[in-house]
Formats: C-alpha cells, structure tokens, sequence
C-alpha cells in the first residue's frame, strides 16, 4: 500500500487561485495569514501530518479501540502519542482566536488542515473535529464564565469535545429525545438518560473530554422547542481549570461498526449514580438552536470526509496503476503486458476520481470562504450575503461529497481489481471508513430536503438564483476564451438545467409538497455537479492565466482535468431533469404491505 502524501500544492492552488483570500485578509480579522506564512503552514502541515498521522491508519483499522472492564476507552497503538504531538504542534486551534491560545487563522486554512488530517486516518481525524465544533458553539453561545473555563483547553486540544444527541429510540428525530436535565441549589444541571453513536464519546487521548449534551428540562415542551443544550464534563474542572471530581457518565459499550473501527462510538449513560453535573449553554428549550450552529460547520467538514478520503483512495489507486502490469494496451509490443494504467477503462476512472475530487474540493473551499466571510466581514450586507450563500452551499457539501466519497472510493477498489477486496490490499479500507458519512450529522437525504424546503425559497428564489448568476459569469467568461469555451458552452447547459428544475421544484412546493421532497435528492446532485463544473472552471481560467506566464505541467494538467470534468462529468447533470420533475406517485404506487414478494 503507498503511502499518503497530502496534495498541498493542490490545495496552495485552490486557496491561491480559487478563494478569493486577499478579501479574507482585508477583512483585519486575520492578522497572520500572509500567503507566504499560509504556504509555509500548510507545507508544515502536510509534512506533520504524513510522517505522524498517516502511518498509523492501517494498524489502527485492525486493531480498533476497545472498552476497559472499568468502563474505560483504550485507543490503538500510536494513537495517544500522536495525539499529543498534535496539541503541541498546535495545529487542533490553528483557526481560532490567539485569545484562546489559536492561530488566528481563517477557518479555510483550517479546513484544509482538517483536510489532509482526514485524507490521513478518518478514524483520528474525528475527535479534532468534533472538539473544533464544540469550539465554535463556546464561543457563540458560551458564557463568559463558562468560555474562560473551557475554551483555553478545548482549542489547544488538551481536552476534547463531543456531540452527545440522539438516543435509541430518536435516530435523526431530536425531538424524540427523553434525555433529562434537572436543576441543582447551585445553578448546576443533574443530567440523566442514555445517548448512543457518541463519536470518541470516551478514550485515552486526553486529561478530559466535554460532552455538549441535549437533554429536557422538567417544565420543558414537546418537541423540538424543549431541548435545552448542556456542557457536561467527564471530569468536572475547578475554576482555575484543574481537574477534579469524575463525572456521573459512563461510556456502557463501543459500537462494532463497518468501518472507522479506530474511533470509539460510544452508548454513554449519564446520572446512573444520581445525575451527572451540566451547565446550562443559553437559555432554556433554545438548544437545538445553539446545537444546530454547531452541527452546520461539522455538515462542511462531513461532506470534506468524502473528499478526503477519496483522495486517500486515489493516490493509493494511482500507485497501483502505475505498477501493476495485465493485459496489452492498444499498440503495445505482442511480447509485452502492459501497466494498467495504459488502458482506456483504468484511464477513465482514474480521471473520475482526480477530477472530481478536485471539484470538491474547489466548491467545500469556497464554501468554507463564505463561512470565513458571514463571520468577519466588516460590512453587514456582506456578512448576511455570506452566511446565505453558505447555507445553500453547505448541505451540498455535505451529501454530494459523501456520497462521492462513497463512490468514488468503490472506483478504487474497482482498479486494483480482486486484490482491492482483499483487506490485506488496504483499498477497502477507504470505501469502509467513507460509507458513514452519508448517514453522519443528518442523513443526505435531510440535507436534500432542507436544500428543497427551506434553502431555494429563501427570498423567493433569489438567494439561488444569485449563486446561479456568480456561476454564470464564470460560464461567460471561459465561453469567451477560444480554447476554453467548450467547458463554458458545457457549464451554462447545467446551469440551464438547474434553474429550471429549480423553478419547478419550487413550483410544486406550493402546490403538492411531495412532488418536490420526491425529487430532492437528485436535484441536490444536480447542483453538486454544476458546482463542481463551476469550481473547474475557475480553475481552467486561473490555470490558463498561469501558462501565459509559461509552460507547466501542473497548470496543463488543470486545464486537462477541467476538460474532461465537462466531457464527462457536467453533462451528467441534466441527465437528472426527469428524475427531479417525476414527482411523488410512482413512490408511492405499490402499496407498503405489497413491496416484499
């Protein structure tokens, strides 16, 4: 198995030349993030995380994490050494405030760290993410009491973080929770209830872990409208931040997963002894609120996961390729078998995979931009602008990418041929770690309801309808280039087939909401694509730029890709029309007793 090396020049590209990140740096709110010191991170990074991170994903799969008979977590080999070598290298905070012991850099550069540490080992890589989203729901909603106790820890990485939502009989319905929170004498919260797929809900990495709990209080009301949201500590700190008393949780069973098998998923019961102690984040029953701005960043950094690791699974795939020999390629000596990657077939999925992901990455870190924008543009329109253009383009993140990150890591398997389904090979691996992410943070067909319902109404269509016209200009632009205006001609047909099975969608919304919901998912694969084609077209224009300056192999290869990207991929895009506008009756045509044989 080849090992992984983080594309930072790729990434250099796409925060160079497709994130408009001289914007993020007038804002004043990044006061390191000069291009050279970004380049020079990001190489710092990729090198870190190589040497440190990325060996330890294949032993980690095997061995797994297990529970102690104390109701302890062990994480495999490696892990807890590695993990303190990243708090120390300081890359867990690299995008938050110096305040709290950050880098003050944008949440894109962190986003792209976040990257390779994914692309490196997924298993790992969760804990830091989900410890970056309790960050985020601190600083937003925190008291400052609670800020000054907790965050200076939580963004070094010294502690963790969770999210502890759902429970067995709830699945995506938080309004079907029963988890209690009852008031103490001394402002505190006794917690009790049990939660399950607790994601590195307990383990060994850390001097603490701080659970971010949903749970009722006792006059609280049904629903969604009676979840209040909780701190709750494994073990309770003193005001100074030392650590005192063990908390009234215990992590009852890891789950036995299908992959990921590294990160413990964790059923945690709390108050089995009486109550666990909690405080109170915000105010009573307006939880879901502060929890959903948590949930919204970790959607972006789920659908990067399918990025991530099918960049994992590529490189491995393009290894093999270029050494595994079967079969005579067209014009090859008779007397010779040849490399596989010589073979039109291998050829093609091999651009499938490279040109896709690079779409992915372009439109996450774009969206990752607007995300850096909604927060610290000095202009409020800007600011409200961004944070609309972020929550159209962030459940589109999320399912189109983890549902590429599924498909494409099944390709990769497909090169390698019978030994990609043999453990041993490695290749499976990535398609198993890659499968939960369509199901993590609201299943994708949440995320294709929410884009439907609630997302292309915003102002009567005119928040998408605005995103579609940035798209367009980029379609214009490549359409007046002699050389380029192929990918144009191929970017405004998507554009063309969007707006219109936006329109109708929007239609039936109001008319036989069934008939939208029914073609959500693939209207939401329709604007992934469409936004890939975008991203690759400011990537063949700045690439384009580039060449004048002079021959180069890397920027020949972009425009390459973007090419094919609208050879193969863009038209994929209206192919979904009839799937988006054939509305809910054939779903519902056969009757639920009669769908078994």
């Amino acid at each position: 198995m080849s090992e992984y090396q983080p594309p930072v020049r790729d990434i250099q590209f796409v925060l160079g030349d497709i994130v408009d990140f001289e914007t993020l740096r007038s804002t004043g709110a990044f006061p390191h993030a000069d291009p050279a010191i970004v380049d020079g991170a990001l190489e710092e990074a990729g090198r870190f995380i190589a040497d440190v991170i990325a060996p330890l994903a294949r032993n980690a799969d095997a061995q797994g994490s297990q529970r102690t008979p104390d109701g302890g977590v062990i994480t495999p080999d490696g892990y807890a050494a590695a993990y303190r070598r990243l708090v120390e290298a300081g890359w867990p905070g690299v995008a938050f405030p110096e305040k709290w012991g950050g880098g003050a850099m944008p949440f894109v550069m962190g986003f792209a760290v976040a990257e390779m540490l994914t692309s490196a080992d997924m298993a790992f890589s969760l804990c830091p993410m989900l410890t970056f989203a309790a960050n985020e729901l601190l600083m937003l909603f925190g008291t400052p009491e609670q800020q000054a106790l907790f965050l200076p820890k939580l963004v070094t990485g010294e502690w963790t973080g969770t999210m502890v939502l759902t429970e067995p009989q709830a699945g995506s319905d938080l309004g079907a929770l029963t988890a209690k929170a009852v008031p103490a004498d001394d402002g505190s919260y006794r917690i009790t209830g049990n939660k399950i797929f607790v994601t590195w809900g307990d383990h060994d990495l850390a001097e603490n872990i701080i659970h971010l709990v949903l749970a009722r209080t006792p006059e609280a009301p049904p629903g969604t409208k009676g979840i209040s949201c909780f701190v709750v500590p494994k073990v309770i700190p003193h005001v100074d931040g030392s650590l005192g008393e063990r908390n009234d949780i215990t992590c009852v069973s890891l789950e036995h997963k299908l992959g990921i098998h590294a990160s413990p998923s964790c059923i945690l019961s709390f108050g089995d002894e009486g109550g666990a102690v909690g405080y109170l984040i915000g105010k009573e029953n307006q939880g879901l609120k502060a929890m959903f701005t948590m949930m919204n960043n970790a959607r972006l950094h789920v659908g990067m996961e399918g990025l991530a690791v099918a960049e994992r699974s590529f490189q491995q795939s393009l290894a093999y390729a270029l050494e595994r020999r079967q079969g005579r390629a067209v014009g090859a000596p008779k007397t010779e078998s040849s490399l596989i990657v010589e073979h039109p077939d291998v050829r093609r999925m091999l651009m499938l995979m490279k040109s896709q992901i690079e779409a992915m990455r372009g439109v996450m870190y774009k969206t990752a931009e607007t995300i850096d924008l909604s927060w610290h543009h000095p202009d409020a329109d800007r600011r409200a602008a961004a944070g609309e253009r972020a929550s159209i383009l962030i459940p589109v993140c999320k399912a189109w990418g983890s549902d590429l990150g599924v498909t494409l890591t099944s390709l990769g398997i497909q090169i390698h041929g019978g030994v990609g389904y043999i453990e041993e090979t490695g290749a499976a691996q990535w398609f198993r770690d890659a499968r939960i992410a369509p199901i993590y943070e609201g299943t994708n067909g949440i995320q294709a309801l929410d884009l439907v319902a609630r997302r292309l109404p915003m102002r009567n269509g005119a928040a998408v309808a605005s995103l579609l016209a940035e798209m367009r200009d980029v379609a214009g632009e490549l359409s007046r280039s002699e050389d380029l205006a192929p990918i144009g001609d191929r970017l405004g047909y998507a554009i063309d087939a969007v707006e219109d099975a936006g329109l109708h969608l929007g239609g039936r919304l109001m008319e036989n909401p069934n008939d939208a919901l029914a073609g959500a998912t693939p209207f939401l694969e329709m604007v992934g694509i469409t936004a890939g084609g975008w991203a690759h077209g400011l990537s063949a224009l700045a690439a384009k730029r580039h060449l004048e300056d002079g021959d180069n192999k890397f920027y020949r290869a972009k425009l390459a890709t973007a090419r094919f990207y609208a050879d193969h991929v863009l038209p994929t895009a209206a192919g979904l029309v009839g799937s988006v506008t054939a509305g809910a009756e054939r779903l519902f045509a056969v009757e639920p007793d009669a769908l078994a044989p």
